[in-house]
């Protein structure tokens, strides 16, 4: 019997035809075996493309915001990563930590910095970089923190956005209607916040 996540999944592919689906556990541990296989899904079918943005299911996109920052010239077009970058993360130690791990995965005392995975945008150019690079890294489950292990290999930098308000992971609700003029991604905690916020940011008083 399908549950009604996966009766969902298949209608929406019956309609749409819009999923893709790997042969491995859909599961928090191997978050980083799903990104890798968005990553040479991107290599093979989008390189026309100029860039992707990653996202996760909880956070509102405002597409014209982010459409903004990719045609502003002063945005790279190539070895371009840029989110909520985390500098300087420190590697959790101590067992009882969900992100634990072990110096024999990984001995350094930090992380090199890494957008945080819930919405990251890079240029199309990246992933195969990243995929060539990945066969010389132990990977670990934490799967922004091994892409950023990929850029430092490649020798590229994770790049800020213009305004930290662009991208927020930890909000404190309810978000104002100038926040929202100026947001690209920013998690949201249920469909009709994220539905109100989307109307609220449509409207003729979103601007600060």
């Amino acid at each position: 019997m399908l549950t009604s996540s996966k009766r969902n999944s298949v209608q929406e592919n019956h309609q749409h035809h819009d999923l893709i689906q790997s042969d491995f556990l859909d599961s928090y541990r191997n978050l980083t075996i799903k990104t890798m296989v968005m990553l040479e899904w991107l290599a093979a079918h989008c390189t026309n493309a100029a860039y992707v943005l990653k996202i996760d299911s909880v956070m509102l996109v405002h597409v014209p915001n982010l459409v903004k920052l990719l045609l502003d010239p002063g945005t790279a077009e190539q070895n371009y990563m840029t989110g909520l970058v985390r500098w300087h993360s420190p590697v959790m130690r101590d067992p009882s930590n969900k992100f634990y791990l072990p110096t024999d995965i990984i001995a350094v005392p930090e992380y090199p910095p890494f957008p945080l995975g819930r919405g990251y945008v890079m240029s199309l150019d990246l992933p195969g970089k990243i995929l060539q690079v990945s066969t010389q890294i132990k990977p670990i489950f934490i799967e922004d923190a091994y892409l950023g292990m990929c850029l430092k290999l490649l020798g590229i930098s994770p790049t800020n956005p213009p305004e930290n308000t662009m991208f927020i992971v930890d909000p404190v609700h309810p978000l104002s209607t100038c926040s929202l003029s100026k947001v690209i991604a920013v998690t949201t905690t249920s469909i009709p916040q994220m539905t109100g916020y989307w109307e609220t940011s449509r409207g003729p008083d979103a601007e600060c």
